[in-house]
């Protein structure tokens, strides 16, 4: 953890190289070698546990091993479908069929089939409204209130009928889990106590058969794998905190492929004949959130919950000059909660857009009634508390890093405008345990410079701020009905236009109550060497959203 004090009358120097972490090589795991056919990854990452109910910052590596039910690359990517082979809907709109693949087997030989889906989804409809309801890992309740039944018609067939027209069957993308090894698990075991141990047993391409946490997962080919084994020796995945070894080892030859690389890392690496760097637009959003919690959890002023005092801090915010210097230019700035890459949702906001301009910021503090009143050049809450908020910030789990210059950037405008502010630096179980619901000891604090990686879907990009998602995806504990609303009604719609709709409603109310600011939507900058392996990707080297290319790379 590494802390540091911001005011108006001493604004840290903006530090733009990151620091170095040591890096511990664990030599079964590095072997540097194309002969043993095994690919190995690195990321920054932190996986607690192999059990997809438990948390969501196991995404890598389980989804190598359990594929999901349809999700976002099934439906942009053919080739890439998941447990559902195909699909489609009655003329009523709400009776949906899936079809998943003929003679489908889970990696231990057994039949994997439409009652394992029947029973995943079951058993996660079944835990609503227990002491016990499972709401906090990748797989998770959320979305089933749209939901009438799920019922598996024969061995290849699922039927899911909703209450009313909706999206969701095919938008979810839940892990399908294998009954024979879950049933007998108590929601109560799922929520942590079962840790889900290796080897498991899943449908994806690479089986997870070796867990070290904060270290590695060793993979081995699913001999099962519906479209055939898959031609390498296995994988492993190296977790890190900071992306210099992922450079390092990606220069050594130590690792195959690396993600989450700063822009300098990632220029210096496309000097290099041997390697191919790639960078693609993703789903993340990077946001200040303000901790609108009253009561248990609440921040140190009431101030946090008021829209006016986080609408004028958003004048004090600039986008533009956190892309051009943390990112190198690199990012989109950012601006709603829909990311750019949701391009048929995505708004800038042109009408209601907040400009940087500390001018404005500091006259709509004095407005808000929120002044220097002693010309010490700190304001003072309407208590008449002098504002000195603690800001913490971390990177989440497989999330693409947030360099510690965009912090300092958003700090120093803050101390700029009367608002001094402490920044402490978390990894992410900490920052994890911090941010929980107040109910489950988390909030106290004031400000969040985080971000969050959801699938692409409007409604998952939204989810951070609804109210059922407080200590989950909701970091700002913001509570608003109206917002709910919408986002309930925008679960039951099929009609395009309608969905557009009430997605800008949405977008536009959260950027106008301002629970959240978004900093940029940053670019992965991935590497792969090219003396290994062949079969990756073009447009994107290794999906954010499912197992490929893992199904078929193949040794040179």
């Amino acid at each position: 953890m590494k802390k540091w004090s911001f005011s108006r009358r001493a604004v840290m120097k903006t530090i733009l190289a990151g620091s170095v972490a040591p890096w511990v090589v664990y030599s079964r795991a590095f072997a540097s070698s194309c002969d043993d056919h095994i690919v190995r990854l690195g990321g920054i990452a932190s996986p607690d546990t192999m059990n997809p109910f438990a948390t969501s910052s196991s995404f890598w590596p389980l989804i190598f091993t359990y594929d999901v039910w349809v999700g976002w690359d099934a439906q942009n990517h053919p080739d890439r479908t998941g447990f559902a082979k195909d699909w489609s809907v009655a003329d009523d709109s709400v009776t949906w069929t899936f079809k998943i693949w003929p003679g489908m087997k889970w990696s231990d030989g057994q039949p994997a089939t439409a009652r394992d889906a029947a029973f995943t989804f079951n058993y996660l409809r079944g835990s609503i409204g227990t002491p016990n309801e499972l709401n906090v890992g990748t797989n998770a309740t959320d979305g089933f209130e749209v939901v009438d039944s799920i019922i598996a018609i024969d061995d290849e067939t699922l039927q899911i009928v909703t209450k009313v027209p909706t999206r969701w069957p095919v938008d979810n993308w839940k892990m399908i889990v294998p009954e024979h090894i879950w049933k007998d698990i108590s929601y109560a075991d799922a929520l942590g106590p079962f840790r889900n141990d290796p080897p498991l047993v899943g449908t994806g391409p690479m089986i997870v058969s070796e867990f070290h946490q904060g270290q590695f997962a060793r993979l081995t080919p699913n001999p099962y794998f519906r479209t055939g084994q898959p031609a390498t020796a296995g994988t492993i995945f190296s977790f890190f905190s900071t992306p210099d070894p992922i450079a390092q080892g990606l220069k050594s030859g130590n690792l195959d492929y690396g993600m989450s690389l700063t822009y300098a890392q990632w220029a210096e690496l496309s000097k290099d004949p041997a390697i191919q760097v790639g960078q693609v637009r993703i789903a993340q959003r990077n946001y200040l959130a303000f901790n609108t919690a009253s009561g248990d959890g609440a921040g140190s002023t009431r101030a946090l919950q008021d829209p006016a005092f986080r609408d004028a801090i958003g004048y004090a915010i600039d986008q533009k000059a956190i892309v051009d210097r943390a990112f190198h230019g690199v990012a989109d700035p950012g601006v709603g909660a829909i990311a750019p890459i949701a391009a048929d949702y995505y708004s800038d906001l042109s009408d209601i857009r907040r400009h940087f301009d500390l001018a404005k910021a500091r006259r709509r503090l004095d407005a808000a009634g929120y002044r220097d009143r002693n010309g010490d050049s700190v304001r003072k809450d309407k208590e008449g508390n002098s504002f000195q908020l603690e800001l913490i910030t971390g990177t989440g789990s497989g999330n693409v890093e947030i360099p510690i210059a965009a912090v300092q950037l958003v700090a120093g405008w803050l101390a700029e405008i009367g608002i001094p502010v402490s920044v402490t630096q978390l990894e992410p179980g900490t920052l994890g345990t911090r941010t929980a619901a107040p109910a489950n000891g988390g909030g106290g604090w004031d400000l969040l410079i985080t971000n969050s990686w959801p699938s692409a879907f409007p409604r998952s990009l939204l989810r951070f701020a609804r109210s059922q998602q407080i200590g989950i995806s909701n970091t700002s504990y913001w509570k608003n009905e109206k917002f709910d609303d919408l986002l309930s009604e925008l679960d039951v719609t099929v009609d395009v236009a309608k969905e557009h709709d009430l997605v800008e409603q949405a977008v536009r109310l959260l950027y106008t109550e301002a629970p959240y600011i978004v900093l940029c939507y940053p670019f992965l900058h991935d590497a792969r060497r090219k003396d290994c392996f062949e079969g990756w990707g073009t447009e994107d080297t290794l999906s954010v959203e499912s197992y490929f290319p893992l199904d078929r790379l193949r040794p040179i």
